[in-house]
């Protein structure tokens, strides 16, 4: 199962940096619900094992680009985002003081807080891009015009996945041109 996980994770953030025309320092937030994609009721059987291996399959891909990977925390945390904290200061973000567990946090975010460099704990991001893996409800983490993506799989696990990008607010009413570049 971890393996067929990890082949999953590394298609989609493939194919999602390449459909989303995530560039060096773009922002890509993941919700990850271990439990969905385990095939059980979201929040009720965090796995640490299964967090690992989205995290370690996808992370490398986005660090080699220079992409920030944006890890959102469960409910229980208010949906805070761990992040790098170059990330922290490249964005001028403001910290806030929290380290996800598992079972508050969640099992994703807790990969994250412990393989990143320079974790920080950020309430609020605009990010470029996002995968919600289970119904984890990352909109709010995204930039105001999100336009769904669909990839060549839909889930990771018993997980499924939605992705979406995010394009400039098209502004000005109908004698307005805009810039094809930007939708």
């Amino acid at each position: 199962m971890l393996e067929s996980i990890k082949q999953q994770s590394i298609t989609i953030i493939t194919e999602l940096i390449h459909a989303a025309n995530l560039q060096k320092n773009s922002i890509l937030v993941v919700g990850c619900s271990s439990s969905e994609v385990a095939g059980h009721k979201i929040g009720s059987f965090s796995s640490t094992e299964i967090a690992d291996t989205i995290f370690e399959s996808i992370y490398p891909i986005l660090k080699e680009k220079n992409i920030f990977l944006a890890a959102q925390c469960c409910e229980h945390l208010n949906r805070a985002i761990i992040v790098e904290k170059e990330c922290m200061d490249y964005y001028r973000l403001e910290q806030v003081n929290v380290v996800p567990q598992p079972k508050a946090g969640g099992s994703f975010a807790t990969a994250a807080y412990h393989n990143f460099e320079n974790p920080v704990a950020v309430e609020f991001i605009k990010a470029d891009a996002g995968i919600d893996i289970g119904g984890t409800l990352i909109g709010m983490h995204l930039k105001h015009v999100a336009v769904p993506i669909r990839l060549s799989i839909s889930n990771i696990g018993e997980a499924n996945i939605i992705c979406a990008r995010t394009r400039a607010k098209c502004i000005g009413g109908i004698r307005a041109i805009y810039n094809d570049n930007l939708m």
